[in-house]
């Protein structure tokens, strides 16, 4: 049940909104909405969604938070959520990302998947998500979370956009048929030096549980996953911050490298 009208849904899209474009930071929206609830708080990043298409501005994607059983945990929470990606998060493999137009970013390693089949909740599950993939993707994400030093409750959260801002993806496509997505090891460098390994069982076990979770959750609100939807699927890595300056290369088995460099 939605605890907020229309007109503060709204109203709380274009604060936290401008608050990505303007780039500063705000405090989390239930200290002043203490009894919104999860309907209210995706209510308010597909506003934000609404806002971006309505100027011009593409979704190209669809991204998960929180999917690793101890991030869940730490939270308090039983389900990941999700976030839209628009047009201009997406960064070229080797390029500079601009750290002007960011809050507080951190980098995250991802493993990405491009549907060719519709994926509709509820019911879905990892064998009807790789029967829909038509590849999967190296990908690293950048989250930028509006609140002030990082420090929200779910809820904040995902009216935020899932603390959505900019990606990288590239490296070699892979067809999921004979992979097992579960012992993909991924390691991460900044400036040279490792500062994450992990294997893509820390995303639930095994990403493609995560596209399933993601259907699932749409389903909830009558949506779905269109054929041919790219996908992050959440960290496989921890989250790791950086600054200007900053370089960051993740290898991938069998799936290439990504790098990006922060300016």
């Amino acid at each position: 049940m939605s605890t907020l009208s229309r007109e503060e849904i709204q109203r709380l899209a274009e604060h936290l909104e401008n608050a990505e474009l303007q780039v500063h930071d705000v405090t989390k929206i239930t200290d002043d909405y203490p009894d919104m609830d999860f309907e209210d708080a995706y209510d308010i990043q597909w506003e934000i969604r609404r806002r971006k298409e309505a100027r011009g501005t593409r979704i190209v994607g669809m991204k998960m938070g929180l999917t690793s059983w101890a991030k869940m945990a730490q939270m308090g929470v039983e389900q990941p959520c999700y976030g839209f990606l628009a047009d201009y998060f997406s960064v070229a493999d080797g390029s500079a990302i601009d750290t002007s137009k960011l809050i507080h970013p951190k980098v995250e390693a991802e493993i990405a998947f491009v549907t060719n089949k519709s994926l509709k909740g509820p019911g879905v599950h990892v064998a009807d998500v790789l029967a829909a993939t038509d590849f999967i993707l190296p990908a690293v994400e950048v989250i930028d979370s509006r609140y002030r030093d990082f420090k929200f409750d779910l809820k904040s959260v995902v009216a935020d956009n899932s603390s959505s801002s900019r990606f990288v993806t590239g490296g070699v496509s892979s067809s999921v048929s004979g992979l097992d997505l579960r012992t993909l090891g991924v390691v991460m460098e900044k400036n040279g030096e490792i500062v994450e390994m992990a294997t893509g069982a820390a995303v639930l076990g095994n990403p493609a549980e995560s596209v399933a979770m993601l259907a699932n959750m749409l389903g909830t609100r009558g949506e779905e996953l269109p054929a041919g939807t790219f996908v992050m699927t959440g960290g496989v890595t921890a989250a790791v911050a950086v600054t200007a300056g900053d370089q960051i290369l993740v290898r991938y088995h069998g799936l290439g490298t990504l790098s990006m460099r922060f300016v």
